[in-house]
């Protein structure tokens, strides 16, 4: 499917004041309200898969284009730095220069990320305060979840499942790094299994 008129006006319009190459839009519609999208850098790409939800196309477009202007993630303790205080300052100067009120960008960035609302109170949103304490005051009165051991504390051995590697006594599959630590561990790695009270 071709890209909307509007996106790629836009998309040619933030990258020329930029002074930067625009990369190449490929564009998809999927069933929902809301979009997605991704930028790869190394191939000059950046694709949108879009919801029904207009303002929500424009922002993740804009959001794809913070990610294309901004300066590559740097790496932190092994891990990268995908949506950092650097890439919202970017992200929210889009929005805000290019149609979207504070209060839209915030809601439907935290709805991804949220992270960005910590983001948006250091870099002075409008907004940002409120939508932070309503969020810390909405994750206060959850239910607080009580859990009970289902299987006691044990040694894991493992044993392969089809293609999974399991743990003997609890049958819980264990994988990535996990697998690996327990593989090369010189003593026996130890675990219980819990859940949920009802």
């Amino acid at each position: 499917m071709s890209s909307p008129a509007w996106a790629v006006e836009l998309l040619d319009a933030v990258c020329t004041d930029a002074g930067v190459a625009p990369p190449r839009l490929l564009w998809r519609n999927r069933r929902g309200e809301h979009s997605t999208g991704v930028t790869r850098r190394g191939d000059g790409l950046m694709a949108v898969r879009a919801g029904s939800d207009l303002l929500d196309q424009r922002l993740t477009l804009l959001h794809e284009l913070a990610h294309w202007l901004s300066t590559p993630a740097r790496r932190r303790r092994g891990q990268s730095v995908h949506h950092g205080r650097q890439f919202y300052a970017v992200a929210f100067a889009l929005y805000r220069r290019h149609g979207l009120t504070d209060a839209d960008a915030l809601r439907l960035e935290s709805a991804r990320y949220r992270s960005s609302l910590r983001h948006a109170v250091a870099l002075g949103v409008t907004g940002a305060v409120e939508a932070l304490a309503a969020h810390r005051s909405t994750i206060r009165a959850r239910p607080r979840r009580r859990w009970r051991v289902l299987v006691p504390e044990h040694s894991i051995r493992l044993e392969r499942d089809g293609r999974w590697a399991v743990c003997v006594t609890c049958r819980q599959r264990v994988v990535g790094i996990n697998l690996a630590r327990i593989r090369r561990a010189h003593r026996p790695v130890r675990h219980v299994l819990m859940t949920a009270a009802s």
